[in-house]
């Protein structure tokens, strides 16, 4: 993106549109491709690939995948929708859908892209009350769903859910604890949210801005007080909200999370025919892969590059037996859910910018030309 364009936003908006600028995609790229690269040479056996059937199956479950994956995008629109209270157009939501997933895509999964959709909501004319309700909402919605529904998994698998024939806690293994680990910290994180937005907003601002009396994190007092400030500011407008409003966005987001879970089931059928079609073997891989996505979610790397392409193998391997099929797999994974918005967003956001910037000197053209005309007027 270039500076002149830069220049037509305000130097707070700067940190933002930069962290969204399509040069971006070059780090989670590269790291990508070191990762393919490593797999291909430390797993891929051209005899075991040439046995792969590209059957008429095969290519069934992968436009499945991709049918997933559309369907995946309309829920989080459709969240967008619910949480806007309608301001958007269905267009509209699909277009911003791609700006956050691309935000999400070239920033640590342990990040997202929640700094970004201020950023891009404010642009796009939205009430500070709404802004900050769909940022910090789906912040809880997102927890919730993990939170809420993991447990429930776990009555019914176990710790197979998160390393094959385990019989206790104590055999589940470095990935295990980590999982456990991540799992912990999402929900203290939900926690903070969900105190600021539905119990004592106040009294959660008073606990940030005070914890940055720390000396080594004094320099976040200012992001503490203005994310305070949004907690009550969301608060208030949560409160006026019917269940059929917090209903429809929790079930858009456990539709559009399931999704994510589902492609992967679908790809998973596809190239391996030893796993069963039967409900209950599909939904015990379905809590394995949510709880590798617990893992990915805290990520180091942009949307977990590199990082979710080698633990994707030894995560399933008693479902993917073969590496050489689990490297198929997972790359053309990463490809449909991870690098095609990538792409999306080297097109959608150039587009938004021009529109946001046009918009912009229509108004400002607009408002100089009437107040030439109130000071001609006698």
């Amino acid at each position: 993106m270039k500076t002149d364009t830069l220049d037509h936003f305000d130097e707070e908006h700067h940190e933002a549109l930069k962290s969204i600028r399509v040069s971006r995609i070059i780090l989670p790229v590269l790291i990508g491709i070191v990762a393919v690269a490593y797999l291909l040479w430390r797993q891929f056996d051209p005899e075991e690939f040439a046995l792969i059937n590209w059957t008429a199956f095969t290519f069934f479950w992968i436009g499945a995948s991709l049918a997933i994956l559309i369907v995946r995008h309309l829920a989080y629109a459709t969240r967008l929708r619910i949480l806007s209270e309608g301001a958007f157009s269905w267009r509209k939501c699909i277009e911003l859908i791609f700006i956050w997933e691309f935000s999400s895509a070239v920033s640590p999964t342990s990040v997202g892209g929640s700094a970004v959709a201020f950023f891009v909501l404010a642009q796009e004319r939205l009430s500070t009350a709404r802004t900050a309700t769909i940022v910090l909402y789906t912040i809880v919605l997102d927890s919730a769903f993990f939170i809420g529904s993991l447990p429930i998994l776990f009555l019914f698998f176990g710790t197979n859910m998160i390393r094959p024939n385990v019989n206790n806690f104590g055999d589940i293994g470095a990935w295990g604890y980590y999982f456990l680990f991540a799992y912990t910290l999402m929900a203290a994180y939900a926690s903070v949210f969900y105190y600021g937005l539905f119990v004592s907003p106040g009294q959660m601002k008073r606990v940030l801005v005070g914890v940055t009396r720390i000396p080594f994190l004094r320099r976040y007092r200012r992001k503490a007080v203005a994310l305070g400030n949004d907690m009550i500011t969301a608060s208030q407008h949560l409160k006026q909200q019917s269940l059929a409003f917090h209903l429809g966005a929790f079930l858009a987001t456990a539709a559009a999370w399931s999704c994510r879970f589902l492609l992967l089931n679908s790809l998973i059928i596809g190239f391996v025919k030893t796993v069963p079609l039967a409900f209950w073997p599909q939904f015990e891989l379905y809590a394995r892969l949510e709880t590798m996505f617990v893992i990915i979610a805290f990520s180091p790397t942009p949307g977990g590059a590199g990082f979710v392409e080698i633990l994707f193998g030894g995560f399933l391997s008693d479902y993917v037996t073969n590496p050489t099929i689990a490297t198929v797999i997972s790359t053309i994974w990463r490809l449909m859910a991870y690098y095609a918005y990538l792409l999306a967003g080297v097109v959608v956001i150039p587009n938004w910018i021009r529109g946001i910037l046009n918009e912009r000197r229509q108004r400002h053209s607009y408002q100089g030309l009437a107040s030439e005309a109130s000071l001609d007027s006698p």
